[in-house]
């Protein structure tokens, strides 16, 4: 599903409109419909409703609403932020109608506007209808006011097609924003779903379909959200014949003697995940670690200089790197002299598909180079702070731009960890994993997200569909766990076994045959 940006979406109601004659009244109206069907979900018949409407078509879209639910036996308060005479032609027409079919709107010069806005918290459910996606500049006024009230009352919000007060495309707040409990966007989900204040402030989203051309649905944008079908295509294939060999032959250079759980579980993460042959080229003692944990691992113990990889064990792995088909790089490497002198003899040999994780992003960031093969760097947001020289907040406003701006710098696909992991690669659109939750901010989720790339790196995945994928996969293991453990508790170590049945999941989605030893008569 592509993602549709402000200008995105304007464009399509007019081409929707003009070019295929669906009238924009009837837009409105399933907008409206598509609106009150959640709040069916949400509220028993005959519950009190409250919906602030703004001048514009989203407050069309409320006075749609406000139709449909006096009709179904509700309590209906339609509050207008505006004054009659500033509405819309397309919303004044709905004015009409919904007066026409017995909706009392109150508009903001009546005495009984503020008295009703001061009473909302004895109402059982608000729809948000003030602004929406063309809202710019910082609000004031009426839908200031009217913000303040849904805040404050602590009723459930039903905002519609975007939280007033969010700009659609950064997700920041325009000086205030409503917290709402369920978004109903419309056509194409936005950029403020993933990013920002919004991703908070939307709740519960999904984007309905209110008539909008298919054509324009599927005309590609600059970013798409990734799902089960997407992936579940790109998942390498097991063939019956296949030996490990044939299955990704994984060397993971990780790991020291303070930090040896990195490199374990990057190696879980990669055998989980169906790498071949995982070999761990580290300190002895990581090594051992290793050993006692994944006993399918195997081992290249390097010489260490005072528990870190240094420069004699760069030289001591060059002449092995020809034995394998990708290299995952970073993970409790440490970020100290030792590990820079060992980068800086590894890098310019390396001919190999690359990931490039924790540590290694933090070398680079000081000045070593980007290997010249086929890469991925796996930032978390102050990794990639550290990357573009800016700070995590700057990183975080505006993250789309953000991994843009990452993949012009560098040259190389990006993913940019963090709730809606983003994606990015030159000439590619960025692709926005949708799955994932957060039991998964804790230690240890990165390492095994990294392995899972090398993996597919490995079976020959190119690094944009090996990271959109890995991030998809990587995602779905935890919602797994969250499912049977809990939401908050899960270990890596507990998503890194998920991973097998992850798969299942994906693949049972997928077009193509997959394997089975199930014998058909």
């Amino acid at each position: 599903m592509w993602i549709a940006d402000a200008a995105r979406s304007r464009e399509m109601d007019r081409i929707a409109t003009e070019e295929f004659g669906v009238p924009a009244m009837v837009l409105m109206e399933r907008a409206g419909l598509a609106v009150f069907d959640a709040l069916m979900k949400m509220l028993p018949e005959g519950g009190r409703i409250t919906i602030f409407c703004g001048k514009g078509n989203n407050g069309g879209d409320g006075l749609v609403v406000s139709r449909h639910a006096l009709k179904n036996g509700f309590h209906v308060d339609c509050l207008m932020a505006c004054l009659e005479d500033q509405l819309t032609p397309d919303t004044a027409t709905q004015l009409a109608v919904s007066r026409a079919q017995g909706v009392n709107p109150i508009f903001y010069d009546d005495a009984r506007w503020l008295r009703k806005a001061d009473c909302v918290g004895c109402r059982d459910l608000i729809v948000d209808a003030l602004l929406g996606t063309g809202a710019k500049g910082e609000v004031h006024g009426p839908i200031a006011e009217s913000i303040h009230a849904i805040n404050r009352s602590g009723v459930p919000v039903v905002s519609v097609d975007v939280p007033s007060g969010i700009e659609t495309d950064s997700g920041e707040d325009l000086g205030e924003s409503v917290w709402a409990l369920r978004t109903v966007t419309f056509g194409l989900p936005k950029p403020f779903l993933f990013q920002g204040i919004g991703l908070e402030h939307s709740g519960f989203w999904s984007v309905s379909d209110i008539g909008m051309p298919r054509s324009l649905l599927e005309e590609p944008t600059d970013a798409r959200l990734v799902d089960h079908h997407f992936v579940g295509n790109l998942v390498p294939e097991r063939l019956r014949a296949s030996h490990k060999g044939d299955n990704g032959r994984v060397l993971i250079v990780a790991g020291s003697a303070r930090m040896p759980g990195a490199a374990t579980l990057s190696c879980m993460g990669a055998i989980r995940s169906g790498g071949g042959l995982v070999t761990l080229a580290s300190v002895p003692s990581a090594c051992s670690v290793l050993a006692h944990h994944v006993p399918e691992a195997l081992l290249m113990p390097l010489p260490d200089t005072d528990g870190w990889l240094g420069s004699a064990a760069a030289e001591a792995l060059l002449p092995h790197l020809g034995c394998f088909d990708s290299i995952l790089i970073g993970p409790g490497l440490g970020a100290n002299e030792h590990s820079r002198a060992f980068m800086e003899v590894l890098v310019p040999a390396l001919d190999h598909l690359v990931c490039l994780d924790a540590d290694a992003l933090n070398l680079v960031s000081e000045g070593v180079k980007l290997p010249t093969c086929p890469t991925v760097m796996t930032p978390h947001p102050g990794e990639m702070s550290r990357l573009l020289s800016m700070s995590t907040a700057e990183v975080q406003t505006n993250r789309f731009e953000t991994v843009k701006q990452a993949v012009m710098q560098f040259e190389c696909a990006i993913l940019l960890k963090g709730p809606y992991s983003i994606i990015g690669d030159v000439m590619q659109p960025l692709s926005v994993n949708s799955s994932g939750n957060p039991g998964m901010a804790c230690g240890g989720m990165g390492d095994v997200l990294s392995g899972i790339v090398t993996t597919l790196l490995a079976q020959d995945l190119p690094p944009y569909l090996a990271a959109t994928c890995g991030a998809f996969w990587h995602g779905l293991a935890g919602d797994l766990c969250a499912a049977e453990i809990g939401p908050i508790g899960f270990t890596a170590t507990d998503l890194a076994k998920k991973l097998p049945e992850a798969r299942v999941k994906i693949t049972a989605t997928c077009d193509a045959p997959t394997y089975s030893c199930v014998h058909q008569p």
